[in-house]
């Protein structure tokens, strides 16, 4: 429910409530990021280099600063969040030569597996059944590969 309210000057303010149930069919973000999940067959990071193994497409959407700032993910596939669904969909125009199986295993991953899970989601939504993210993102990859060292 959104209430409004006057100050001195006579302006009107609008301030948002942050009850969910003020709004019929509106989520907060984490309700709506474990109804993503609840979905997903997330990867931990110990299992990342076996499901490339066995074929699944990794997605890399962190931006360009994070991705100089801590490095790449050897063997993943960089797409941009903002255009990843149209890179995917296989029924797509734009979509990638490699994302032409709506079958394959895609893996999903962001910075701390946040945004991954929710597109992970919609790319189920789009048919790609498969689809699921990395629980931690990049970050668990990297802190797992540096207790390896």
């Amino acid at each position: 429910m959104k209430q409004c309210h006057i100050s001195g000057d006579g302006a009107a303010t609008g301030q948002r409530s942050l009850d969910p149930g003020d709004s019929p069919g509106t989520l907060t973000i984490d309700q709506l990021l474990l109804e993503s999940r609840s979905g997903l067959e997330r990867v931990h990071a110990s299992d990342l280099e076996r499901e490339m193994a066995a074929g699944a497409l990794v997605v890399d959407t962190r931006p360009a600063d994070q991705r100089e700032r801590d490095g790449d993910l050897p063997g993943a596939v960089v797409v941009d969040r903002n255009v990843l669904e149209w890179r995917l969909d296989p029924s797509s125009p734009h979509r990638l030569p490699i994302a032409d199986d709506p079958a394959r295993r895609i893996v999903v991953v962001c910075n701390e597996g946040y945004s991954s899970s929710l597109a992970a989601h919609t790319l189920q939504r789009l048919g790609l059944t498969r689809a699921t993210d990395l629980i931690g993102g990049f970050q668990a990859w990297a802190a797992l590969r540096k207790q390896s060292e």
